[in-house]
């Protein structure tokens, strides 16, 4: 078995425009006579890699411990595209993903220096897709992300972004993209891992 973690260290991590870094804070040391070493920090629950909820986009939608692991736990395929992700595209993928395997086929994961179009990201809510992941720090153009995400989030597509596809290749894994239960949050930080058998 072979596990490839797919999440960024958090305190080296991109984060959306604006957005303030996340920030170590060092509450106790044992070098200054403490018991223990101690860490707090303070980040946004969208730094890094991370779960977007529906209620980041809807002030009546689920909330990230609200969410079913269904979603984040479970067969994924990994491809990878550049630009745009059009319709035709994202049809092309969800068709060869379904090919090898249907039920992989309901968590995609796009590596590269891509973005989904709200024509992709309306394929993937009437397709009945779990989830989408990407790297970059939203899954829409980084100029104007608000269409994608309130197309996919209104059908509670689970959205994973900011995951690091370096180290994998095309095709079918097991996922566990599991966020942190922050109650009642728009979002949460996750610790993303890919295994496959050997």
């Amino acid at each position: 078995m072979k596990i490839i973690d797919i999440s960024q260290e958090v305190f080296s991590c991109s984060v959306f425009p604006g957005d303030e870094e996340p920030q170590r804070v060092i509450l106790d040391t044992i070098e200054d006579g403490s018991i223990c070493n101690l860490t707090g920090l303070k980040m946004c629950a969208h730094n890094g890699t991370h779960v977007d909820a529906p209620y980041h986009f809807y002030n009546d939608g689920k909330t990230i411990d609200e969410l079913s692991l269904d979603a984040l736990v479970g067969k994924c395929y990994v491809t990878f595209a550049q630009g745009p992700v059009t319709a035709e595209t994202m049809t092309a993928i969800l068709n060869k993903a379904k090919a090898i395997d249907e039920e992989a086929a309901r968590r995609i994961l796009i590596g590269g220096d891509m973005y989904v179009t709200l024509e992709a990201a309306q394929v993937l809510a009437s397709e009945n897709v779990l989830l989408i992941g990407n790297e970059s720090q939203t899954v829409g153009p980084l100029n104007a992300p608000a269409a994608v995400h309130y197309e996919l989030l209104k059908k509670e597509v689970v959205l994973l972004e900011g995951i690091r596809l370096n180290d994998v290749s095309e095709g079918v894994y097991l996922l566990n993209a599991a966020p942190l239960n922050l109650g009642a949050s728009d979002g949460a930080p996750c610790r993303a891992i890919l295994i496959r058998n050997q």
